[in-house]
């Protein structure tokens, strides 16, 4: 039975690695709050070289609706305020000459429910990677049962356990998934 513990391991970690995954998606969806994630795609042109933003100021939420970003080299303000006007972010960035401030707009209800949408097919995705890695797993298990590393009563075992990971990894995404409706429909 030992040559199996690797198998559902692995595959706990990978179902873990995708709900972060699906954290990291979902916290890229403009929720009506201000949220220093929304700018973790924004690559700044700094000495010729695209740089993350995030690396090249501070970011902070001063107030519910409002991101500040404070940059460590104030002359790369002007580029900053270029590359957020450039994304597809459709915040207007406002310059006060030492920082720039990014007003987060309320939503309307018609785009907070197609944002809800948005949020459950990107949930959906995150449970179809679960399913592909319980999938996986339980073929990695037959086939150790086929080398007779297992017993049929050890892989009937073994499979129920891998269902116990898979049911809780699917309970985790519906809950992130519904934190993220519940402040998408809220705002």
């Amino acid at each position: 039975m030992k040559i199996t513990e690797p198998i559902i391991k692995e595959a706990q970690e990978k179902m873990t690695k995708a709900e972060d995954s699906l954290r990291r998606e979902l916290g890229n969806i403009r929720a009506g709050r201000a949220n220093a994630s929304l700018l973790n795609r924004i690559n700044v042109e700094y000495y010729g070289a695209p740089t993350p933003l995030n690396q090249m100021a501070q970011i902070s939420v001063p107030e519910a609706r409002v991101l500040l970003v404070t940059p460590y080299d104030k002359s790369s303000l002007k580029n900053i305020e270029h590359a957020i006007m450039a994304s597809d972010l459709g915040i207007a960035p406002m310059n006060d000459g030492t920082a720039i401030r990014l007003v987060i707009p309320q939503l309307t209800e018609e785009r907070r429910k197609e944002l809800a949408k948005q949020v459950k097919a990107v949930s959906e995705t995150g449970k179809v990677a679960v399913r592909n890695i319980r999938r996986d797993m339980m073929d990695a298990l037959k086939k150790a049962q086929k080398n007779g590393d297992l017993t049929e009563d050890d892989l009937r075992d073994l499979e129920n356990q891998a269902q116990k990971v898979t049911d809780e990894s699917i309970k985790n995404i519906d809950k992130i998934t519904e934190d993220k409706e519940k402040e998408v429909l809220e705002g």
